[in-house]
């Protein structure tokens, strides 16, 4: 029996179905009263709890071999800090305590490329890159690094712990909407679509569940592994979108400047509406650093394997195209 925590979510829900696919029996941790339509099609066990609550991590955990631990928090905009690290550090902490009580063989935890420490321009990025707990960057980057380096401790204790890093997570099945999905929508229409400069790594979602499940059977014990796939350019990226998706229309790039300007104001304008970030000094950041990102060690130690991005862009708007009005009720955070 395998556990998935955030098994509901976008990588969550697309690596159940992989290993569903795969003839694997699944128990799928979700959150009280967590929407469960991204895997209500799928024959998995279905067991509310929270990573948060002990007793209820151990019993997610009774009869189990394998865990892929993704559930976490997400943030792109300042605040929640406190609650960043309660569910990203002191969550996994529950996690690594319960398998090491409960004999799971295998354990692989969801971290982040951001959680890794950011080179200067020029320097690669790859799994020599330490941890950096202390990133100035954003809560979200330490409390994935401190997370990560918890999953390091365990596996030095002899927990068989691999870690993952996967890249910006693109594709199908985003039936909650992400940030990059959202934008996706948008770069759809046929109307003018205003960018920052800048560029990222971006890679399947698929690939990212099928990168888990190598990093499982393949992995070394206390081993990372960068799971990306390919660097583009912001304005290129819209451009293929809008080429696939039929739907030429003007591209405005805003001044990196203005931008930032604009993205100081537009934290307190998500945080008074509460509606989801989008433009933030974070995302910008994330956009302008470094983001040359080397995947060779997950291609040689896992036979990890990208598909090319255009093939991601396509499968994304063919499913968008079904799906956009059916999951409208998303679109706040």
């Amino acid at each position: 029996m395998i556990l998935v925590t955030g098994a509901a979510g976008h990588l969550g829900n697309v690596l159940v179905r992989e290993l569903v696919e795969r003839g694997k029996q699944v128990r799928a941790l979700i959150l009280p009263g967590e929407d469960t339509q991204s895997i209500s099609d799928l024959k998995v066990e279905i067991l509310e709890g929270n990573i948060l609550d002990f007793p209820s991590v151990l019993k997610a955990m009774e009869n189990i071999e394998e865990v892929y631990h993704l559930a976490g928090l997400v943030s792109i905009a300042p605040g929640n800090e406190a609650l960043l690290r309660k569910v990203n550090v002191e969550g996994t902490r529950n996690m690594l305590k319960a398998a090491r009580e409960c004999g799971v063989k295998r354990f692989v935890y969801t971290s982040s490329i951001h959680a890794l420490a950011r080179p200067p321009k020029g320097v690669v990025i790859d799994e020599n890159q330490p941890f950096d707990a202390n990133n100035p960057a954003g809560m979200y980057d330490a409390t994935k690094a401190e997370a990560s380096i918890e999953v390091l401790e365990a596996a030095r204790q002899g927990l068989h712990a691999v870690i993952v890093c996967p890249t910006g997570v693109i594709g199908p099945y985003d039936f909650r909407r992400s940030e990059l999905g959202e934008m996706m929508l948008t770069w759809m229409k046929k109307s003018t679509s205003i960018i920052v400069e800048g560029a990222f790594d971006f890679v399947d979602v698929r690939d990212v569940a099928k990168g888990h499940i190598l990093a499982c059977e393949k992995g070394k014990a206390g081993q990372t592994y960068i799971l990306g796939g390919t660097h583009i350019r912001v304005r290129n990226l819209v451009e293929m979108v809008k080429q696939i998706a039929n739907a030429y229309s003007p591209i405005i790039v805003l001044p990196t400047k203005l931008a930032h300007s604009i993205a100081r104001v537009a934290e307190w304008f998500y945080k008074l509406t509460r509606t989801r970030p989008r433009l933030t000094r974070y995302s910008l950041e994330t956009l302008q650093s470094n983001s040359d990102i080397s995947i060779q060690k997950a291609q040689l130690e896992l036979g990890y394997q990208p598909r090319h991005l255009s093939e991601t862009i396509k499968d994304t708007i063919a499913w968008w195209k079904v799906y956009a009005k059916k999951i409208k009720s998303t679109l706040r955070a």
